[in-house]
């Protein structure tokens, strides 16, 4: 079954609300095993959605509307479903009752176009809505299925797990799994050349990588009648991809980095602290948006100026003279002193050139990240390139991989 979603509404085209929906369902039906080729947004213009819809009818047999059932004029998207399937529009007394009944109980005055939202398209399914007014339908004719769904995602969401779900469960017998994996410190490009001949070759599991945010990620997708199989499908590819580009790896979606240090060090007891001075407080920030980050963080100290290097690290005036805030040394007694002064086992430090100009005679993304422990400081030096805030959040990434790896004792620290 291969179906194509089309949502209703000009606020969608104009960038006021995002289409969440297409989201949504493109999810759940690739529980199901369903193909979702397309997503199309129409406008609220009848001729448009018409246009639309019968393009979407040469390419799929499910189609499924979300939006333009309220009272409103512009809410066309009934009227021309039922005008494209030559069917006439009827009230669903059972919807009509409950918009009856709900203005009655909140004693407000109800407007005649409110008894629109009771209009069906005759001989369909009418599905109904539980959190607001417009019942949604389900018509099936010449082999294709058309549902028509709200748009307010708190009405469509529970009316397709509810009603649409089980109906399209009863139907469709394949499902499709997939898993997200995530890397970090390799390219789109350098991880898609690793792999290229496993792309090349894939027909199922596939493989679909995308670059964000200094990140890559490989969407697995493996159809099959059996859950289970589907799933070996996916670990067999899984262990290929690893054995090329398995040390990049961190996680599966939605893991992030921030989480991946997290969990590393809760489970080994560790405790870290940090020295923040390009990225601004951003690492200890992203710490401690996770639940329960008060097991694994001491503090931080946010030195941007080099008096406060010097006053509340106690960075030496001679090693900042001679060697400069943007420099190996300085990452390296920065880590070593937030250690002591918070009392953690682990010491982060970040110091560089965000931009936009040079610092020090230093280029723009020269950065330093510092790693201590009790006995040994360790300093790594990059050279990012990209806008002031992306060099700091991809600092910042980096030092949640150094810490990680820190604490699995894998390179650069094994």
């Amino acid at each position: 079954m291969n179906a194509e979603i089309i949502a209703v509404g000009s606020e969608l085209l104009l960038g006021q609300i995002a289409n969440t929906n297409a989201q949504f369902l493109s999810e759940q039906l690739a529980m199901l095993g369903i193909n979702v080729y397309f997503h199309t947004v129409v406008g609220d213009n009848p001729d448009r959605l018409k246009m639309a819809v019968k393009q979407a009818e040469k390419r799929a047999d499910l189609i499924i509307f979300t939006g333009g059932l309220g009272p409103t004029k512009d809410d066309l998207t009934k009227e021309t479903i039922s005008k494209i399937l030559g069917r006439q529009l009827v009230y669903d007394q059972e919807a009509l009752q409950s918009i009856l009944d709900y203005y009655k109980k909140t004693g407000r005055h109800m407007t005649e176009n409110n008894r629109k939202q009771a209009l069906v398209i005759e001989g369909s399914d009418v599905l109904p809505n539980r959190q607001g007014m417009a019942p949604g339908m389900l018509t099936e004719t010449s082999g294709r299925t058309y549902i028509l769904l709200p748009g307010p995602p708190f009405e469509m969401r529970p009316m397709y797990l509810d009603y649409v779900k089980p109906h399209l469960s009863g139907r469709h017998s394949e499902q499709i799994v997939s898993r997200v994996l995530k890397f970090f410190g390799i390219g789109e490009s350098a991880l898609e050349t690793e792999i290229m001949d496993l792309i090349d070759g894939q027909s199922n599991p596939t493989i679909a990588p995308l670059a964000k945010e200094s990140e890559v990620t490989l969407r697995l997708t493996a159809k099959h009648t059996d859950r289970l199989h589907a799933e070996q499908m996916i670990d067999q590819t899984e262990q290929l991809i690893k054995g090329r580009v398995g040390q990049y790896f961190y996680g599966y979606d939605p893991m992030t980095l921030p989480m991946a240090a997290f969990y590393q060090l809760k489970e080994n007891s560790l405790t870290v602290a940090a020295a923040e001075s390009l990225t601004g407080g951003l690492f200890s920030k992203q710490l401690t948006d996770i639940p329960g980050a008060s097991d694994v963080f001491k503090g931080s100290i946010i030195s941007y100026s080099n008096d406060v290097k010097e006053r509340q690290l106690d960075i030496p005036a001679s090693l900042l003279a001679s060697d400069g805030a943007v420099s190996e040394a300085c990452a390296k007694a920065m880590a070593q002193s937030v250690r002591a002064k918070c009392g953690a086992d682990i010491g982060v430090s970040f110091t560089g050139v965000a931009g936009p100009e040079k610092s020090e005679d230093k280029d723009v993304g020269t950065v330093y990240i510092g790693i201590a422990d009790a006995m040994t400081a360790y300093s790594f030096l990059y050279h990012m390139n990209g806008t002031r805030p992306s060099i700091r959040i991809r600092t910042a990434k980096s030092g949640f991989d150094l810490l990680r790896r820190y604490v699995l004792k894998t390179s650069p620290f094994n």
